[in-house]
Parts: structure tokens; C-alpha cells; sequence
């Protein structure tokens, strides 16, 4: 198990950056549909619904494969040689963007409508409104969920294994076919996606703890 270490942690650390890409992603595209499934407008509000059903209704493993063989063939272009990455960091990123969006919603009609109402009675807009006002207090509740799907999102991207990208997974089964020993290499791999997901965990909590004291200064 020790001559594996550092080519496992030299995997982990792609499974972290291929994560925090997808959660960067998923972050911008969650806000923005959450917002649109809010509006008023029907067609803003029809193209969330329907982005959010789709990549939630679909296993991310699909999604992966879509990204990584589908889509030279839809837009017409030859991969580049770091399309696995790219292609894995783009799937999960959109279906981390459908789970976002949810709980970015949930969030926004969490806090009161009074407070909407107050800060429109002031001269703001709704823009305003809800920049200054909702999103700060809504973001503040979504921590824990957000938490939680961040530390699902890391674990299922050992899915990307099947694309032939090198993260943890991957090069745990490497290792496997090398030496021969499964049973030592993947209780290896299981413990190090243990190790960062409670790090992941213990930050998640660390972050929650200190907008709870801001709250009450």
C-alpha cells in the first residue's frame, strides 16, 4: 500500500480539481436557473424546469458519456488531448447545476416576503432586492445542502474513471492491474475519498459556524 501512496494522492489531486471546476460551474449555473424557474416569465421559467428535470432525471454517468462522445459529434470538432478533463468537468458541472438550482430556490423562498416587500417600499428593485436583501440571507441558509452536495459530487467523480481520466479511481484501478491486489488498493482508495470528504465536512461546518456568529454581532 505504501509504494501505491503517491500515485493514488497524485489521482486524488486531479478528483479534487476536476470537483472544484464542477462545483465552480455548478454554483454559476444553479444561481442562474434557480433565478429563471423564479421569474415570472414563462419562458425563462419553462427552460429552467426543463434544464433541471433533464439533468436530474439522467445518470450523470450518461451525461458523462454524452459530454465525452457526444459532443465532437453534435458541434463538429476534433477533442483536444485534454478533452476527458474538460469533458468530465463540464458534465458534472451541469449536474451539479440542476441540484444547485434547487436548493438555491429553496433557499430564496425561504426567507420572508415581507423582507422583498420592505426593501421595494424603499425605492429598491427587484434586482436590488433580491442582490442586497434575499441572496445574502438565502445563501447563508443553502450552506448545509450545499455542503452536502459538494461532498456528493467529489464521490461521484469516480465515475470519470470510465472515460479514462487519471483521477483517483483510475489510478487505483491502474495500480490494481499492475500489481494484482484489489483488495489492499481499493480499501487505499477508500480511505483517501474518506480523508477529503470529511476535510470537505469539517470545512462545510467551519463556514456555517462563522455566518452563524456574524448573525449574531
Amino acid at each position: 500500500m505504501i509504494p501505491s501512496l503517491g500515485p493514488l494522492l497524485k489521482g486524488a489531486q486531479i478528483t479534487v480539481e476536476l470537483t472544484a471546476g464542477a462545483v465552480a460551474i455548478g454554483i454559476v449555473i444553479g444561481l442562474v436557473m434557480a433565478l429563471m424557474r423564479l421569474s415570472d416569465n414563462k419562458v425563462l421559467k419553462g427552460i429552467a424546469i426543463s434544464y433541471i428535470d433533464f439533468l436530474r432525471g439522467t445518470p450523470l454517468l450518461v451525461q458523462i458519456f454524452l459530454a465525452y462522445f457526444g459532443f465532437p459529434q453534435i458541434f463538429g470538432f476534433t477533442p483536444p488531448e485534454n478533452y476527458q478533463y474538460i469533458a468530465a468537468t463540464l458534465a458534472m458541472g451541469l449536474n451539479s447545476g440542476a441540484y444547485i438550482a434547487e436548493i438555491f430556490r429553496a433557499g430564496i423562498q425561504s426567507i420572508d416576503r415581507g423582507q422583498s416587500e420592505a426593501a421595494r417600499s424603499l425605492g429598491m428593485t427587484q434586482g436590488q432586492a433580491m442582490r442586497y436583501i434575499i441572496l445574502p440571507q438565502a445563501f447563508k441558509r443553502v450552506i448545509p445542502p450545499l455542503g452536502n452536495e459538494f461532498i456528493a459530487l467529489l464521490k461521484d467523480s469516480s465515475l470519470v474513471a470510465l472515460i479514462a481520466l487519471e483521477d483517483l479511481m483510475y489510478s487505483g484501478k491502474i495500480i490494481v492491474g499492475r500489481t494484482f491486489q484489489p483488495f489492499p488498493i481499493y480499501i487505499e482508495v477508500a480511505l483517501i475519498y474518506l480523508v477529503m470528504t470529511l476535510v470537505l465536512s469539517r470545512l462545510v461546518s467551519y463556514t456555517e459556524r462563522r455566518l452563524g456568529k456574524s448573525d449574531l454581532r
